[in-house]
């Protein structure tokens, strides 16, 4: 990475896709996905869009077809129900179709999760690997069961900590000659030293607000590069980041 760089983007569809962020905000909500209140979810997935777009991580065209569909889904629910049912019979609930992707998808991914706890001969090696699984369950001793995080987990966390911070609305990321490669390294040495730290332990000491993003861009990152892991306790708790190789 150059330190001339003057735009600095991550493909955010290399972590998760549109489907997936449905069903982070149907979960973050407790909503029945056979009854998916569409302005509600619809609303929330447009603010992502938002924060994603403020943040210049490389949205995929996929995202906004999506939005596109929620849109055209909220406006049929709107019309009016006709008195006489047509011909054709009952209308068409708008978002059956939707819900069908959703629970399609969902079961590829809980098949997906099953198959990757399985253990696979020759997988996944790595010359130094970090006993996480270990470190995890020291940080878990008092807290409830860690589990891996979304990206959209970490954008929300990443999203109140900044608001705390400037009340404004965020903005688009006006590059300086700042290094990445840089700060990537300062999160690894810590990391290294420390073991784990939550994300706010990452950023919260960051007093100037371009670094915070920075530092946010450089954990995303190296989560792309699997460098390193995030885990949360159940319900929306404490997220912790995690080397993934030993120093």
């Amino acid at each position: 990475m150059d330190n001339e760089t003057t735009n600095y983007a991550i493909k955010l569809d290399i972590f998760e896709g549109p489907l997936d962020l449905l069903l982070y905000l149907i979960k973050k909500n407790e909503i029945d996905i056979y009854n998916i209140p569409v302005a509600l979810i619809t609303e929330q997935y447009l603010q992502y869009l938002k924060i994603i777009k403020s943040l210049n991580l490389d949205l995929a065209g996929e995202y906004l077809v999506m939005a596109s569909t929620l849109i055209h889904i909220k406006s049929r629910m709107l019309l009016p129900v006709p008195e006489e049912p047509s011909e054709e019979g009952a209308e068409e609930d708008p978002r059956a179709e939707l819900i069908k992707q959703l629970l399609e998808y969902q079961s590829f991914k809980e098949a997906a999760a099953d198959l990757g706890k399985r253990p696979l001969l020759e997988r996944d090696v790595f010359t130094r690997s970090a006993p996480i699984t270990d470190e995890v369950d020291k940080s878990a001793e008092n807290d409830d069961e860690l589990m891996e995080v979304s990206i959209f987990e970490l954008i929300e966390a990443f999203h109140r900590l900044v608001s705390r911070i400037d009340k404004k609305d965020l903005l688009e990321i006006d590059m300086e000659k700042m290094s990445i490669t840089d700060i990537i390294n300062d999160v690894m040495e810590r990391l290294t030293r420390e073991k784990n730290l939550t994300f706010e332990e990452l950023l919260g000491e960051r007093i100037d607000r371009r670094r915070i993003i920075y530092t946010f861009l450089a954990i995303l990152e190296l989560i792309k590069l699997k460098m390193v892991k995030a885990y949360q306790t159940s319900a929306f708790g404490v997220i912790r980041i995690f080397p993934a190789v030993e120093s």
